[in-house]
């Protein structure tokens, strides 16, 4: 029999490998971060751009996901991935009862970390203009390699930012893509019961115990008082440095992210810093 499966939502950088290492301390549970990365974020990514249908996204969750599911020795298998919030209605329908957790984190804390810590795979000028060159013309450009830095959303069509995301700077493609992600993710998980899908802010699961509590009810694990313990500490941190954002920075993030932080919560307060 299968296990059931559990996704982990989030933009990135906003807990998604803490979340795999406090989740996948359960016995019960077979947690991943960010499986087959390469594989999953091309076909979501090109899902987002319209380059996918829905028929792509599911023979990927049958070559994938379905196999890992089926061969799992543990009730409960989860995966941690930001790429997966691309596709939440073909993930919602391949595996029907499937819970699903949005996690967010403050959209400044999240730009900085992109472009600080992984610049080199995140919307670097050259990966971007090699989407964006076989988008516009896919019989003249060839598609860019199953390679992370290449696969980033950009707005296509009559989203708002689809005229000006050409002019924009590193830091600001960074900054759609956190609105945008989040923005999906609400839209995805709308459409399914409140049963399946669960939110939290990673602040709240680093200062508050009973946000760690809500989440383990949520997916029907044991509580366990070491969890907070395990959030107290960052994750994945290939620079063990906290670098807030410039005046320009901020200019540019208010911006495009204000509406999307006040939605969150996060409206009014200050950056905070990060000890390492």
């Amino acid at each position: 029999m299968s296990a059931k499966p559990i996704f982990i939502l989030s933009s990135g950088r906003a807990g998604s490998a803490m979340m795999q290492k406090a989740l996948g301390s359960y016995a019960e549970l077979e947690m991943h971060h960010e499986f087959h990365c390469e594989a999953v974020q091309q076909v979501a990514v090109s899902r987002y751009m319209g380059l996918a249908g829905t028929d792509d996204v599911h023979a990927m969750l049958d070559e994938i996901y379905a196999p890992a599911l089926a061969n799992c020795q543990r009730p409960l298998w989860g995966d941690s991935s930001n790429k997966l919030s691309w596709i939440i209605p073909e993930l919602a329908d391949h595996f029907p009862g499937a819970k699903f957790v949005h996690v967010v984190r403050d959209g400044r804390k999240v730009a900085s970390s992109y472009l600080h810590k992984l610049g080199a795979e995140c919307y670097d000028d050259e990966a971007t203009r090699a989407l964006a060159d076989f988008v516009r013309d896919p019989l003249n450009n060839p598609a860019p390699p199953a390679e992370k830095r290449f696969w980033w959303p950009q707005p296509q069509g009559s989203h708002p930012q689809a005229a000006d995301f050409a002019s924009f700077d590193q830091f600001q493609r960074i900054a759609f893509h956190w609105v945008e992600i989040n923005e999906v993710i609400f839209a995805g998980l709308e459409a399914l019961p409140d049963a399946q899908h669960h939110f939290v802010r990673l602040e709240d699961l680093c200062a508050n115990p009973s946000a760690i509590g809500d989440l383990t009810d949520f997916l029907e694990l044991p509580p366990r008082d070491d969890l907070f313990a395990l959030f107290q500490r960052p994750h994945n941190v290939n620079k063990p440095q906290d670098t807030p954002l410039s005046p320009q920075q901020a200019t540019q993030f208010e911006a495009l992210g204000g509406e999307m932080m006040a939605r969150l919560g996060y409206a009014g307060t200050l950056e905070y810093r990060v000890a390492y």
